[in-house]
């Protein structure tokens, strides 16, 4: 009989439901960020690490999986050979979330779609635009799940932000702003960490540092939230620090469906900023401003009205799509672990719903998909263009 994943009464409706079991998590890379990501897969209870490619110097790879508490056979030194292997077992992984630097991420994705695995990647997508669309293509054909880690779309009042504008609480949108400021970078030193250098080296980081890095979360927020498509922008790249090879800021004017205007700036020098995302839309009838430095307050205009804050947490004035994705009673905080913790559970359910042959709605499960990269490329590749040519508008819709 085969496995069943989810409930034979699901109705898409309420809490998210309970797996049969854990499903099998496979890592490559095994940096930093594959550290916040695991713990937050656990903590989504949906998940479980049970394989990694670490590194490619093996003995790094066993010491790394050895602090993962991984199986020596299952500590590998290739996404290629983590793929075959992995393909190969009855107890093989159930998907893989990618965290290497950016220039392995296509070769890596496309070596687990291949072997029928469904596949979670770090942003930016790709370096190349082709390759971004070759593994829109891919996911197509093999039908697997293919989401990108865009975090910020899932802290809880981002999504009840989207729910108000899509209800139609500020009316007719006018105009967007979003900032990524960020001051990490501000002490020159850093710049020779070892993960930071990547970063900064055109050879594995692309055509851009700040803008693929960061500023791609904000395109993807200022989207994800109002429901519309950034088709044009104007954009210059600066190097506001220590000299580097690849840009540390970028401003931009933006437009979303060719006519919606809005700014869109960040950076790695704004002293005291810490995670500075923040987000500003404006209707014809109030606005809606979002702040990841305070993730579980959300400020709510209606013009001539007084403003209200809200607050993220169960029992308070959330749609209940949004009140799913809350783990705490109002009074207890809740973060960024939090945000990827609701990621990887979408990611799971998605998962789930393709193994069991189930077609979820649309609305159910809101994580961002592998055409959410792709656009992320064709936003950095944009900007580039316009900075070239001396700050000109250039569209940076994509068109598949």
């Amino acid at each position: 009989m085969k496995e069943k994943l989810l409930p034979g009464d699901l109705t898409f409706a309420g809490p998210y439901p309970r797996l049969s079991r854990r499903l099998r998590l496979g890592i490559v890379g095994g940096g930093r960020i594959s550290v916040t990501q695991s713990a937050a897969a656990r903590l989504s209870n949906y998940w479980e690490v049970t394989a990694g490619a670490l590194s490619s110097d093996p003995a790094k790879a066993k010491a790394k999986g050895a602090q993962w508490y991984l199986p020596e056979d299952r500590c590998y030194t290739s996404f290629e050979e983590m793929a075959k292997a992995e393909a190969s077992r009855e107890d093989g992984v159930d998907a893989v979330m990618i965290t290497t630097p950016n220039h392995l991420h296509y070769e890596a994705a496309k070596a687990f779609l291949e072997q029928g695995i469904d596949v979670l990647c770090d942003k930016p997508l790709t370096n190349e635009l082709d390759e971004a669309i070759d593994l829109i293509h891919l996911a197509k054909e093999t039908g697997l799940v293919f989401g990108v880690s865009f975090v910020n779309t899932s802290f809880p009042m981002v999504r009840q932000a989207k729910a108000m504008i899509a209800r139609g609480d500020i009316g007719n949108i006018n105009q967007i702003h979003v900032e990524f400021m960020q001051d990490w970078m501000m002490n020159e030193s850093i710049n020779e960490a070892e993960h930071v250098k990547w970063r900064l080296d055109p050879k594995k980081s692309g055509s851009t540092s700040c803008t693929g890095d960061i500023g791609t979360h904000a395109q993807n927020l200022a989207t994800f939230v109002t429901g519309l498509p950034m088709t044009d922008i104007l954009a210059q790249m600066h190097v506001c620090g220590a000299p580097k090879a690849l840009e540390d800021t970028v401003m931009m004017m933006t437009k979303y469906n060719h006519s919606i205007p809005g700014t869109l700036m960040a950076t790695r020098l704004a002293s005291g900023n810490r995670g500075g995302l923040r987000l500003r839309v404006y209707g014809d009838e109030g606005g809606i401003e979002w702040d990841m430095e305070f993730p579980e307050q959300l400020k709510f205009s209606v013009h001539g009205e007084a403003d209200r804050v809200l607050t993220r947490g169960q029992g308070g004035e959330l749609f209940p799509s949004v009140e799913r994705t809350t783990r705490l009673a109002r009074g207890f905080t809740e973060g960024v672990i939090e945000a990827w913790a609701n990621l990887y559970t979408e990611f799971a359910l998605a998962v789930a719903a393709r193994r069991d042959g189930i077609e979820a709605p649309s609305d159910w499960l809101l994580f961002p998909l592998v055409e959410a990269g792709a656009a992320g490329v064709k936003f950095s590749d944009a900007t580039v263009e316009s900075h070239t040519k001396g700050g000109s508008w250039v569209s940076c819709k994509l068109n598949l």
